[in-house]
Protein backbone atom coordinates (compact mmCIF):
# COMPACT_ATOMS: atom_id res chain seq x y z
CA UNK A 1 0.00 0.00 0.00
CA UNK A 2 1.85 3.39 -1.25
CA UNK A 3 1.00 6.45 0.75
CA UNK A 4 -1.88 7.93 -1.67
CA UNK A 5 -3.80 4.66 -0.81
CA UNK A 6 -2.92 4.63 2.83
CA UNK A 7 -3.96 8.50 2.78
CA UNK A 8 -7.01 7.06 0.80
CA UNK A 9 -7.75 4.53 2.90
CA UNK A 10 -7.32 7.03 6.15
CA UNK A 11 -10.41 9.29 4.78
CA UNK A 12 -12.39 6.22 3.80
CA UNK A 13 -12.13 5.41 7.65
CA UNK A 14 -12.75 8.80 8.73
CA UNK A 15 -16.10 9.11 6.61
CA UNK A 16 -17.41 5.74 7.61
CA UNK A 17 -17.15 4.39 4.02
CA UNK A 18 -15.78 1.19 4.47
CA UNK A 19 -17.02 -2.27 4.61
CA UNK A 20 -17.68 -4.27 7.48
CA UNK A 21 -14.84 -6.61 6.80
CA UNK A 22 -12.69 -3.36 5.29
CA UNK A 23 -13.24 -1.50 8.61
CA UNK A 24 -12.24 -4.74 11.21
CA UNK A 25 -9.09 -5.43 9.35
CA UNK A 26 -8.29 -1.32 9.22
CA UNK A 27 -8.90 -1.31 12.83
CA UNK A 28 -6.74 -4.61 13.56
CA UNK A 29 -3.76 -2.82 11.66
CA UNK A 30 -4.38 0.43 13.49
CA UNK A 31 -4.22 -1.89 17.19
CA UNK A 32 -0.56 -3.13 15.83
CA UNK A 33 0.97 -0.19 13.89
CA UNK A 34 1.09 3.40 16.45
CA UNK A 35 2.40 5.41 13.39
CA UNK A 36 -0.70 4.89 11.02
CA UNK A 37 -3.15 4.77 14.07
CA UNK A 38 -1.54 8.65 14.67
CA UNK A 39 -1.88 9.05 11.08
CA UNK A 40 -5.24 8.40 11.26
CA UNK A 41 -5.83 11.30 14.60
CA UNK A 42 -3.61 13.55 12.74
CA UNK A 43 -5.83 13.32 9.58
CA UNK A 44 -9.03 13.56 11.26
CA UNK A 45 -7.89 16.88 12.96
CA UNK A 46 -6.68 17.99 10.08
CA UNK A 47 -9.48 17.56 8.03
CA UNK A 48 -11.41 18.97 11.20
CA UNK A 49 -9.30 22.08 11.37
CA UNK A 50 -10.15 22.90 7.41
CA UNK A 51 -13.85 22.28 8.37
CA UNK A 52 -13.36 24.96 11.31
CA UNK A 53 -11.53 28.00 8.80
CA UNK A 54 -14.67 27.28 6.43
CA UNK A 55 -16.71 27.89 9.41
CA UNK A 56 -14.46 30.60 10.24
CA UNK A 57 -14.23 32.10 7.06
CA UNK A 58 -18.35 31.83 6.81
CA UNK A 59 -18.79 33.28 10.06
CA UNK A 60 -16.83 36.41 9.26
CA UNK A 61 -18.67 36.75 6.62
CA UNK A 62 -21.80 36.81 8.07
CA UNK A 63 -20.38 39.42 10.48
CA UNK A 64 -19.57 41.49 7.65
CA UNK A 65 -23.18 40.91 5.99
CA UNK A 66 -24.98 42.24 9.57
CA UNK A 67 -22.12 44.97 10.04
CA UNK A 68 -23.35 46.50 6.50
CA UNK A 69 -27.41 45.96 7.08
CA UNK A 70 -26.70 47.46 10.58
CA UNK A 71 -24.66 50.59 8.36
CA UNK A 72 -27.55 50.83 5.84
CA UNK A 73 -30.38 50.98 8.43
CA UNK A 74 -28.54 53.55 10.41
CA UNK A 75 -28.22 51.16 13.85
CA UNK A 76 -24.97 51.94 13.99
CA UNK A 77 -22.87 55.03 13.11
CA UNK A 78 -18.93 54.05 11.31
CA UNK A 79 -16.10 55.69 13.55
CA UNK A 80 -12.83 55.75 12.55
CA UNK A 81 -10.85 52.59 14.10
CA UNK A 82 -8.07 54.84 15.70
CA UNK A 83 -11.15 57.04 17.92
CA UNK A 84 -13.07 54.46 19.17
CA UNK A 85 -12.60 52.75 22.19
CA UNK A 86 -12.05 49.28 23.63
CA UNK A 87 -14.85 49.95 26.20
CA UNK A 88 -17.19 51.17 23.47
CA UNK A 89 -16.75 48.52 20.55
CA UNK A 90 -17.30 45.91 23.19
CA UNK A 91 -20.69 47.39 24.30
CA UNK A 92 -21.58 47.91 20.50
CA UNK A 93 -20.78 44.56 20.11
CA UNK A 94 -20.61 42.42 22.74
CA UNK A 95 -23.58 40.06 21.43
CA UNK A 96 -21.43 39.27 18.46
CA UNK A 97 -18.27 38.71 20.38
CA UNK A 98 -20.36 36.47 23.10
CA UNK A 99 -21.57 34.37 19.52
CA UNK A 100 -18.09 34.14 18.26
CA UNK A 101 -17.07 33.14 21.76
CA UNK A 102 -19.64 30.56 22.18
CA UNK A 103 -18.96 29.02 18.60
CA UNK A 104 -14.99 29.01 19.89
CA UNK A 105 -15.65 26.81 22.60
CA UNK A 106 -17.61 24.50 21.03
CA UNK A 107 -14.80 24.21 17.99
CA UNK A 108 -11.87 23.90 20.95
CA UNK A 109 -14.62 21.30 22.81
CA UNK A 110 -15.00 19.11 19.11
CA UNK A 111 -11.30 19.45 18.66
CA UNK A 112 -10.38 17.83 22.85
CA UNK A 113 -13.09 15.20 21.69
CA UNK A 114 -11.94 14.04 18.38
CA UNK A 115 -8.53 13.53 20.22
CA UNK A 116 -9.53 11.52 22.57
CA UNK A 117 -11.87 9.25 20.70
CA UNK A 118 -9.13 8.43 18.11
CA UNK A 119 -5.76 8.69 20.26
CA UNK A 120 -5.22 5.43 22.88
CA UNK A 121 -6.10 5.85 26.38
CA UNK A 122 -3.19 7.34 28.80
CA UNK A 123 -1.29 8.82 26.41
CA UNK A 124 -1.45 13.09 27.58
CA UNK A 125 2.08 13.14 26.35
CA UNK A 126 1.12 11.94 22.98
CA UNK A 127 -2.12 14.19 22.56
CA UNK A 128 0.25 17.35 23.08
CA UNK A 129 2.38 15.39 20.35
CA UNK A 130 0.24 15.63 17.91
CA UNK A 131 -1.16 18.96 18.42
CA UNK A 132 2.18 20.12 17.85
CA UNK A 133 2.15 18.65 14.74
CA UNK A 134 -1.02 19.27 13.41
CA UNK A 135 -0.27 22.55 10.82
CA UNK A 136 -0.51 20.62 7.37
CA UNK A 137 -1.28 17.71 5.68
CA UNK A 138 2.43 16.11 4.89
CA UNK A 139 3.68 12.50 5.60
CA UNK A 140 7.23 12.97 5.76
CA UNK A 141 9.22 10.18 3.67
CA UNK A 142 10.26 8.71 6.92
CA UNK A 143 6.82 8.49 8.31
CA UNK A 144 5.95 6.86 4.84
CA UNK A 145 8.58 4.19 4.75
CA UNK A 146 7.49 3.08 8.07
CA UNK A 147 4.10 2.64 7.68
CA UNK A 148 4.83 1.03 4.55
CA UNK A 149 7.51 -1.57 6.16
CA UNK A 150 4.60 -2.19 9.11
CA UNK A 151 1.96 -3.21 6.51
CA UNK A 152 4.82 -5.33 4.57
CA UNK A 153 5.45 -6.71 8.37
CA UNK A 154 1.86 -8.14 8.31
CA UNK A 155 1.49 -9.82 5.58
CA UNK A 156 4.02 -12.63 3.94
CA UNK A 157 6.66 -11.47 1.85
CA UNK A 158 6.74 -12.05 -2.00
CA UNK A 159 9.78 -11.92 -4.48
CA UNK A 160 9.53 -9.42 -6.55
CA UNK A 161 10.69 -11.15 -9.28
CA UNK A 162 10.22 -14.32 -11.52
CA UNK A 163 12.51 -17.78 -10.08
CA UNK A 164 15.37 -18.69 -12.57
CA UNK A 165 13.32 -22.61 -12.03
CA UNK A 166 10.21 -23.58 -10.78
CA UNK A 167 9.16 -26.87 -9.89
CA UNK A 168 6.75 -28.84 -7.73
CA UNK A 169 6.53 -29.93 -4.02
CA UNK A 170 3.84 -31.73 -1.90
CA UNK A 171 3.82 -31.96 1.62
CA UNK A 172 5.25 -34.93 3.67
CA UNK A 173 4.35 -33.34 7.02
CA UNK A 174 1.39 -31.18 8.68
CA UNK A 175 3.72 -28.70 9.93
CA UNK A 176 5.52 -27.67 6.67
CA UNK A 177 8.06 -29.99 5.38
CA UNK A 178 8.09 -30.82 1.72
CA UNK A 179 9.91 -32.63 -0.53
CA UNK A 180 11.13 -31.72 -4.06
CA UNK A 181 13.70 -32.82 -7.02
CA UNK A 182 16.75 -31.77 -5.91
CA UNK A 183 17.45 -30.47 -9.40
CA UNK A 184 14.55 -27.79 -8.74
CA UNK A 185 16.64 -26.05 -5.76
CA UNK A 186 20.10 -26.46 -7.18
CA UNK A 187 22.46 -23.66 -6.56
CA UNK A 188 19.15 -21.40 -5.37
CA UNK A 189 19.71 -18.71 -2.80
CA UNK A 190 16.56 -18.91 -1.83
CA UNK A 191 13.45 -21.06 -1.98
CA UNK A 192 9.67 -20.44 -2.15
CA UNK A 193 6.66 -22.12 -2.40
CA UNK A 194 3.31 -21.40 -3.64
CA UNK A 195 0.14 -22.89 -2.46
CA UNK A 196 -3.12 -22.87 -4.11
CA UNK A 197 -4.20 -19.51 -2.83
CA UNK A 198 -1.30 -17.70 -4.33
CA UNK A 199 0.23 -17.58 -1.02
CA UNK A 200 4.12 -16.88 -1.08
CA UNK A 201 6.07 -18.70 2.17
CA UNK A 202 10.14 -18.78 2.35
CA UNK A 203 11.44 -22.23 2.61
CA UNK A 204 14.75 -23.53 4.32
CA UNK A 205 16.87 -26.20 2.38
CA UNK A 206 17.28 -29.08 5.31
CA UNK A 207 18.59 -32.04 2.69
CA UNK A 208 19.37 -32.30 -1.09
CA UNK A 209 20.57 -35.49 -2.68
CA UNK A 210 21.56 -35.59 -6.35
CA UNK A 211 21.86 -38.80 -6.75
CA UNK A 212 18.23 -39.74 -5.82
CA UNK A 213 16.91 -35.85 -6.59
CA UNK A 214 15.07 -35.71 -3.48
CA UNK A 215 15.31 -32.60 -1.48
CA UNK A 216 13.40 -32.02 1.47
CA UNK A 217 12.21 -28.89 2.48
CA UNK A 218 10.66 -26.47 5.49
CA UNK A 219 8.53 -23.89 5.56
CA UNK A 220 9.54 -20.33 7.38
CA UNK A 221 7.36 -18.43 7.72
CA UNK A 222 4.61 -17.33 10.30
CA UNK A 223 2.17 -16.77 8.29
CA UNK A 224 1.63 -20.60 7.33
CA UNK A 225 -1.32 -22.87 9.23
CA UNK A 226 -0.22 -26.09 9.74
CA UNK A 227 -2.57 -28.71 8.76
CA UNK A 228 -4.09 -31.63 10.80
CA UNK A 229 -2.99 -34.49 8.48
CA UNK A 230 -2.08 -35.12 5.48
CA UNK A 231 -4.81 -37.27 2.96
CA UNK A 232 -2.15 -39.43 1.74
CA UNK A 233 -0.01 -42.15 2.54
CA UNK A 234 3.79 -43.24 1.72
CA UNK A 235 4.69 -46.59 0.62
CA UNK A 236 8.07 -47.82 1.24
CA UNK A 237 7.27 -51.10 -0.75
CA UNK A 238 7.63 -51.42 -4.69
CA UNK A 239 5.14 -50.49 -7.16
CA UNK A 240 3.55 -53.08 -9.63
CA UNK A 241 4.38 -53.31 -13.44
CA UNK A 242 1.69 -51.13 -15.12
CA UNK A 243 -0.25 -49.84 -11.85
CA UNK A 244 -2.55 -46.91 -12.67
CA UNK A 245 -0.97 -43.66 -11.50
CA UNK A 246 -1.91 -39.79 -11.48
CA UNK A 247 -0.03 -36.55 -10.10
CA UNK A 248 -1.03 -33.33 -9.45
CA UNK A 249 2.05 -30.37 -10.41
CA UNK A 250 3.02 -27.00 -11.63
CA UNK A 251 4.13 -27.36 -15.00
CA UNK A 252 2.08 -23.62 -15.40
CA UNK A 253 0.56 -21.20 -13.15
CA UNK A 254 -1.91 -23.44 -11.81
CA UNK A 255 -2.09 -27.08 -10.31
CA UNK A 256 -2.55 -29.33 -13.39
CA UNK A 257 -3.65 -33.48 -13.10
CA UNK A 258 -2.06 -35.95 -15.47
CA UNK A 259 -2.16 -39.69 -14.68
CA UNK A 260 -0.73 -42.52 -16.73
CA UNK A 261 1.03 -46.29 -15.70
CA UNK A 262 4.28 -47.97 -14.15
CA UNK A 263 5.89 -48.67 -17.51
CA UNK A 264 9.44 -49.77 -16.04
CA UNK A 265 10.28 -51.18 -11.91
CA UNK A 266 13.80 -49.90 -12.80
CA UNK A 267 14.61 -46.23 -14.10
CA UNK A 268 17.28 -45.01 -16.57
CA UNK A 269 19.72 -47.70 -17.36
CA UNK A 270 18.15 -49.38 -15.20
CA UNK A 271 18.71 -47.31 -11.89
CA UNK A 272 16.88 -49.22 -9.24
CA UNK A 273 16.33 -46.38 -6.96
CA UNK A 274 13.49 -44.91 -9.40
CA UNK A 275 10.98 -46.24 -12.13
CA UNK A 276 10.27 -45.45 -15.90
CA UNK A 277 6.27 -44.16 -15.91
CA UNK A 278 4.35 -43.49 -18.89
CA UNK A 279 2.79 -40.00 -17.87
CA UNK A 280 2.59 -36.70 -19.85
CA UNK A 281 4.87 -34.25 -17.66
CA UNK A 282 6.46 -31.13 -18.30
CA UNK A 283 9.39 -29.22 -16.70
CA UNK A 284 7.23 -27.29 -14.03
CA UNK A 285 6.24 -30.88 -13.21
CA UNK A 286 9.10 -31.82 -11.28
CA UNK A 287 9.12 -32.77 -7.47
CA UNK A 288 5.84 -33.58 -7.91
CA UNK A 289 4.34 -36.41 -5.84
CA UNK A 290 3.57 -39.71 -7.91
CA UNK A 291 0.48 -41.38 -6.32
CA UNK A 292 -1.02 -44.80 -6.82
CA UNK A 293 -4.89 -45.57 -7.37
CA UNK A 294 -4.77 -46.05 -3.42
CA UNK A 295 -3.69 -42.47 -3.10
CA UNK A 296 -0.24 -43.13 -1.65
CA UNK A 297 2.89 -41.56 -2.59
CA UNK A 298 5.02 -43.92 -4.54
CA UNK A 299 7.77 -41.63 -5.98
CA UNK A 300 8.76 -38.53 -6.67
CA UNK A 301 8.46 -36.98 -10.22
CA UNK A 302 12.38 -37.01 -11.71
CA UNK A 303 13.04 -35.92 -15.05
CA UNK A 304 12.28 -36.51 -18.48
CA UNK A 305 14.89 -38.70 -21.22
CA UNK A 306 14.96 -35.91 -24.09
CA UNK A 307 16.05 -38.52 -26.32
CA UNK A 308 12.88 -40.94 -26.26
CA UNK A 309 9.41 -38.93 -26.32
CA UNK A 310 7.24 -39.69 -23.51
CA UNK A 311 9.90 -41.59 -21.18
CA UNK A 312 9.45 -39.78 -17.63
CA UNK A 313 11.28 -41.61 -14.22
CA UNK A 314 10.49 -41.06 -10.81
CA UNK A 315 12.23 -41.70 -7.56
CA UNK A 316 11.39 -43.93 -5.60
CA UNK A 317 9.26 -43.24 -2.33
CA UNK A 318 11.69 -45.14 0.01
CA UNK A 319 14.33 -42.02 -1.12
CA UNK A 320 12.09 -40.11 0.92
CA UNK A 321 12.67 -41.98 3.99
CA UNK A 322 16.35 -41.95 3.51
CA UNK A 323 16.46 -38.42 2.78
CA UNK A 324 15.06 -37.83 6.38
CA UNK A 325 17.87 -40.05 7.95
CA UNK A 326 20.04 -37.54 6.45
CA UNK A 327 19.25 -34.47 7.66
CA UNK A 328 21.56 -33.05 10.26
CA UNK A 329 18.35 -31.68 12.42
CA UNK A 330 17.96 -33.87 14.46
CA UNK A 331 14.76 -32.49 16.41
CA UNK A 332 13.51 -31.80 12.46
CA UNK A 333 14.05 -35.44 12.36
CA UNK A 334 11.93 -36.67 15.67
CA UNK A 335 9.52 -33.95 14.23
CA UNK A 336 8.57 -35.75 10.92
CA UNK A 337 5.96 -38.36 10.68
CA UNK A 338 4.84 -39.65 7.62
CA UNK A 339 1.55 -41.57 7.50
CA UNK A 340 1.83 -44.83 6.12
CA UNK A 341 -1.81 -45.30 5.25
CA UNK A 342 -3.93 -43.36 2.62
CA UNK A 343 -6.86 -41.48 4.26
CA UNK A 344 -8.48 -41.19 0.61
CA UNK A 345 -8.36 -45.05 -0.17
CA UNK A 346 -12.12 -45.29 -0.85
CA UNK A 347 -12.87 -42.55 -2.61
CA UNK A 348 -12.88 -41.83 -6.16
CA UNK A 349 -10.62 -39.91 -8.29
CA UNK A 350 -11.99 -36.29 -8.25
CA UNK A 351 -12.69 -36.59 -4.17
CA UNK A 352 -9.15 -37.73 -4.17
CA UNK A 353 -7.62 -34.78 -5.83
CA UNK A 354 -9.95 -32.19 -4.17
CA UNK A 355 -8.80 -33.47 -0.59
CA UNK A 356 -5.00 -33.71 -1.90
CA UNK A 357 -5.07 -30.17 -3.68
CA UNK A 358 -3.92 -28.03 -0.58
CA UNK A 359 -0.76 -30.24 -0.27
CA UNK A 360 0.74 -29.45 -3.77
CA UNK A 361 3.04 -26.65 -3.92
CA UNK A 362 4.85 -24.41 -6.72
CA UNK A 363 8.52 -24.63 -5.96
CA UNK A 364 10.58 -21.22 -7.09
CA UNK A 365 13.76 -20.87 -7.01
CA UNK A 366 16.04 -17.82 -6.73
Amino acid sequence: MDPVQLLDAVERFIRGEMTADELAYFQQLRQSNPEIDQLVVEHTLFLQSLHDLGDRKQFKSGLADIHRQLEQSGDIVPVAAPKAKIVDMFRKYKRVLAAAAAIAGVIALATSGLVAYFTPKGSISEIAQLKKEINAVKISQKQTQNEIKGIKSNATATPIRKGKFGGTGFLIDPKGYLVTSAHVIANADSVYVVNQKGEYFKTTVLVSNDNTDVAILKIEDPQFESLKNLPYGFRKAGADLGEPIFTLGFPRSEIVYNEGYLSAKTGYNGDTIAYQIAISANPGNSGGPIFNDQGEVIGVLSGKQTTAEGVVFSSRAINIYRAIQEIDDKTAVRELKLPASSAVRNLNRVQKVKKMESCIFNVMSY
